[in-house]
């Protein structure tokens, strides 16, 4: 018998050592959670930043698209890269990896003396984020099984959430604290604490795995960050360069340079080699389906938080730390709706995640409505009850989408798996930012028109809900199985009962 053989028969989970069979204890979940909160919050954090750091550093607008840009289309080039490395040398290995890297590029962005260092940082902090951020799905779908990955998930969908929405009243907190004079930089030193604690007990809580072995696919590799790059780059960049011709010609050299990389992908397994994606992913009908659904869900979210942001800083003239609290109102909903995702999911499968994108839909159409009704001098305190609605349905779909995506995807499979869909999820929010922002730009008339910032939200608004309604529509094709509750297959680890999410056994195989 082969040592992998080996291995799969004294764990019962391909990859994985035997030391990692059973469970890891929860403070494993802390150690994980602590990576997926740093680089979420960077992404979100810096939007606050953006004016203390032009002043502090001199920087320009150039300078300035890029600092926020560069992470995003330095992350969206290398998730799928990092994803088959932590399949190739082990999970863990690579969590650590990217948790450090992560951290000393925040130490950099910290302490950067010109525009050029902070960028260089910032470029780092993304590809750091393409190593981590794979690995945190791939632990989480191989180390927890049955109601314990249900739980899990819905740990990092808390997680997610809170850094995504509390990041801009963190970043504002801690700007308007300018503890030490350092003002704008602490948003960046604030990682360095959190990095270094989680990697100081990593190898003690989280499971190691094995790695497939395998090589790593150059030709792909270079293929798909090449493809990618060019379809994110005129995204970010194209509306607020007006568009010019080399968007286009990007567009197209990035259809060209996809279509290359599957047929090599293809030609490569046909081989018997290892390719950086293996397509067998997406016979798996809810991870090839989950993929859309989830490019609707992250172009909804991303451009709902840019929207209201615009709309309350330049539209109202609140301040970015004023601002930042009235996202707070979305809070309650997504801690109510996100604690009763798990048993609903279970018993509610794909309707869950049909029921939360209507529930968003509602959400946003209810705030284009108040927009409207409160025009440029009402009371903002009226949005509340949408905001509410809208932190219900992302409760319902944050922890759920990623759980449903990679619930058929086989352990060896996991973190190339959770690159694919990490990819999409970056590509589908600047996707929505662009296509949301021209939405809201076209209606906001002449530049520097207050007057027209209530209809232009509320067009934008409306437009978020149109996405919305198109994931519902998409949920529609997922296998009926419940979301939450593991799926066996051949592939994947043996279950002996299925269990709900309050850990009693609830049938036998």
């Amino acid at each position: 018998m082969s040592t992998a053989a080996q291995d799969q028969g004294e764990s019962g989970i391909p990859g994985l050592t035997p030391a990692a069979a059973a469970p890891p204890h929860w403070g494993a979940m802390l150690v994980i959670l602590a990576g997926a909160f740093v680089t979420t919050l960077d992404f979100f954090i810096v939007n606050v930043a953006v004016p203390s750091t032009e002043h502090g550093l001199h920087a320009n607008a150039a300078q300035l698209q890029f600092f926020v840009a560069g992470y995003a289309l330095a992350a969206a080039s290398g998730l799928i890269i990092g994803g088959r490395l932590g399949d190739i040398f082990g999970h863990r290995r690579l969590f650590v990896i990217g948790l450090a890297l992560f951290t000393v590029a925040s130490l950099g962005c910290g302490i950067a003396q010109n525009p050029g260092e902070l960028i260089a940082g910032r470029v780092i902090q993304g590809l750091a984020n393409a190593i981590l951020t794979p690995q945190v799905f791939a632990i989480i779908s191989t180390a927890y099984q049955g109601a314990r990955r249900a739980r899990a998930f819905t740990l990092y969908g808390l997680t997610a959430s809170f850094a995504s929405v509390c990041g801009q009243v963190i970043g504002g907190g801690l700007i308007a604290a300018n503890i030490g004079g350092l003002g704008w930089r602490l948003i960046f030193l604030i990682n360095l604490p959190i990095g270094v604690l989680a990697l100081a007990f990593v190898r003690r809580v989280v499971p190691a795995s094995k790695g497939g072995g395998s090589r790593l696919d150059l030709i792909g590799a270079l293929l798909i960050s090449a493809s990618l790059a060019a379809i994110v780059l005129p995204l970010v960049e194209g509306r607020q360069q007006g568009w010019p011709w080399w968007t286009a010609a990007s567009f197209a050299a990035a259809a060209v340079l996809m279509a290359a990389f599957v047929w090599y992908q293809h030609a490569l397994g046909r081989r018997g080699g290892a390719p950086l994606v293996s397509l067998a992913l997406f016979k798996e009908r809810a991870f090839a389906v989950g993929l859309a659904a989830m490019l609707a869900w992250a172009a909804a979210g991303a451009s709902f938080f840019l929207m209201l942001a615009l709309y309350l800083q330049d539209g109202r003239s609140m301040s970015a730390l004023g601002s930042s609290l009235v996202f707070l109102a979305t809070t309650p909903g997504y801690l109510v709706s996100s604690t009763l995702a798990p048993r609903l999911g279970i018993t509610m499968g794909r309707r869950l995640l049909t029921a939360g994108s209507l529930v968003l839909a509602g959400g946003c159409a209810a705030l284009a409505i108040t927009a409207v009704a409160l025009g440029d001098s009402g009371a903002v305190e009226w949005l509340i009850p949408g905001l509410f609605i809208v932190g219900l349905a992302m409760g319902m779909l944050f922890a759920p989408m990623p759980a449903t995506i990679l619930a058929g995807v086989a352990p060896q499979n996991a973190a190339s798996g959770s690159g694919v869909m990490s990819t999409v999820q970056e590509v589908g929010g600047a996707l929505g930012v662009a296509l949301i922002g021209i939405v809201f730009f076209s209606a906001l008339g002449r530049p520097g028109s207050v007057t027209g910032y209530p209809h232009a939200f509320s067009y934008s608004m409306t437009g978020v809900a149109a996405l919305a309604v198109l994931m519902a529509l998409l949920v529609q094709a997922l296998p009926s199985t419940p979301g939450c509750q593991d799926r066996i297959s051949e592939n994947s680890p043996a279950a002996d009962t299925i269990v709900d999410v309050t850990g009693k056994h609830t049938a036998d195989r």
